[in-house]
């Protein structure tokens, strides 16, 4: 079992940051990925962001490219979402991810490839 916990989240003007954090507790190992997906109101769930513990690649949406950055720390007990010049359409809930067999993995993780969920946190992008 994983568990995962999201903070970070608020209300922001446009071209403000923020940064998202989620504590991951439970049964870890280095073969995972970690990702973010937000949803917005009425959309469905969407591929943000992800990182290999494994081999430190990372994937981004085009749309948050240049603007987000994900990391983690080497214990592998926290990832991060650096979220700078943000837009309203950023708005949504952001969810934090876990893909277990994640290694070797090459591609970006859509919602189907991961297998432990947070509840996720509120981010407010206001013009």
């Amino acid at each position: 079992q994983v568990q995962l916990v999201e903070s970070g989240g608020g209300l922001v003007q446009a071209g403000g940051s923020l940064r998202l954090s989620c504590a991951i507790s439970g049964r870890i190992f280095s073969n995972y990925r970690m990702g973010w997906f937000r949803q917005g109101a009425g959309k469905a769930r969407e591929f943000v962001a992800a990182i290999s513990w494994s081999s430190g690649n990372t994937w981004y949406a085009d749309s948050v490219k240049g603007r987000f950055t994900i990391s983690g720390d080497n214990a592998k007990i926290t990832v991060s979402l650096q979220m700078n010049i943000l837009r309203p359409e950023d708005t949504g809930v952001y969810y934090c991810a876990a893909d277990i067999h994640g290694v070797g993995k090459i591609y970006a993780p859509s919602a189907g490839d991961m297998d432990y969920w947070g509840k996720g946190t509120l981010v407010t992008v206001s013009t």
